[in-house]
């Protein structure tokens, strides 16, 4: 399925598992920031491009299926998605990413490439438009940047 751009300006971003001890957990892989702190980057970016941005967290697989369908029947103009670890796991994640028009990129704060073997793989990155990853607070800033050329 070819991912349209939505009618909106707002940006849903999807945070999966764990990424609410961001600033906590393993700061040398993850960094310092807080998910609040990436939060008010995004939303200070977003006023810069016009755009309104919703920022969500969960532990659970099916609160972010249910929030990418969502954003297909609330027209938003893309997803920001870091499923964490289930990038690695979710046929079902990625299942809901092919069934929706919205465009989804893949940001992760790491390079999962460079990390172990099983992070090399992601059922997210083979259905979302592209992946922006490696550069900690700022591949989610890097992502939005890119919905703002869409």
């Amino acid at each position: 399925m070819t991912q349209a751009s939505g009618q909106g300006t707002t940006v849903y971003v999807l945070n999966g598992p764990n990424l609410n001890l961001l600033g906590l957990r393993e700061p040398e892989i993850y960094g310092s920031q807080t998910l609040d702190d990436i939060a008010g980057m995004l939303e200070d970016r977003g006023r810069e491009l016009g755009l309104e941005i919703d920022m969500r967290q969960s532990n659970h697989e099916g609160h972010l299926i249910d929030w990418l369908h969502e954003a297909q029947a609330e027209g938003v103009k893309a997803v920001l998605l870091n499923a964490g670890a289930y990038t690695h796991t979710s046929v079902a994640i990625h299942d809901a990413i092919k069934s929706i028009k919205v465009p989804v990129i893949e940001v992760h704060l790491s390079n999962p490439h460079k990390r172990e073997a099983f992070r090399h793989h992601s059922y997210v990155g083979m259905a979302a438009l592209g992946t922006v990853c490696g550069f900690g607070a700022n591949s989610y800033l890097a992502a939005l940047d890119a919905v703002s050329r869409l």
